[in-house]
């Protein structure tokens, strides 16, 4: 059974967004939800040697993220009703005809990917553009990108292209949901413990 995933560049991003903003208008979202959300992420300071020189270390990259359909989702295992699920191509999707807005599935998801739309009574998440993939197309936030720092496809062949690192500050160890992710690293990525989140009032 094929496994569908993302790849996202994070030596090309440039922190636009536009992926963000593509995304909530082909959904239709309103402006407390997001399913694709574009950390700015840094570190590093400035110092002043004896001689009176100031030198600096500083760092920053950009991460967006959205749900990665992990292999061993938190949200599918404390659903009560069934409603979050993995389905064609492994892509976690709600059934709204079964889901009571509990909102467990927001508290157990280390991605902060499903969200409780109160307005409708239950909860809503990136599906992968299931119904675009279906006709042959990409997401929409990918074809969105100018820089072309996403993509998608099936995992096993985006990790043979890109590699299979899945790990980078801010997003939680990917061992414990084992994420369909595949991520270039950041030139700065060997110092991304020193960091920060830098956007973190924007984060939804």
């Amino acid at each position: 059974m094929a496994q569908y995933g993302f790849h996202f560049n994070a030596q090309r991003c440039t922190g636009c967004k536009t992926c963000m903003l593509a995304c909530k208008d082909f959904h239709d979202l309103p402006s407390a939800i997001s399913f694709r959300q574009v950390y700015e992420y840094g570190g590093g300071a400035w110092s002043q040697n004896d001689r009176g020189l100031w030198t600096q270390d500083c760092f920053a990259y950009y991460l967006s993220v959205s749900c990665n359909h992990c292999s061993d989702p938190a949200c599918t295992k404390v659903c009560p009703t069934g409603a979050m699920h993995k389905g064609e191509g492994g892509l976690v999707s709600v059934d709204r005809k079964k889901c009571i807005g509990c909102g467990y599935c927001a508290l157990s998801c280390p991605y902060r990917a499903p969200k409780v739309d109160r307005s409708q009574g239950f909860s809503v998440k990136c599906d992968g553009c299931a119904s675009r993939v279906l006709a042959g197309e990409k997401p929409v936030c990918v074809e969105a990108c100018p820089l072309r720092a996403l993509d998608f496809g099936e995992v096993s062949d985006l990790r043979e292209a890109f590699g299979d690192a899945a790990d980078l500050a801010p997003l939680p160890p990917s061992d414990a949901t084992q994420p369909n992710l595949a991520i270039t690293l950041p030139r700065h990525a060997a110092r991304a413990a020193e960091g920060s989140i830098e956007n973190a009032r924007e984060i939804v």
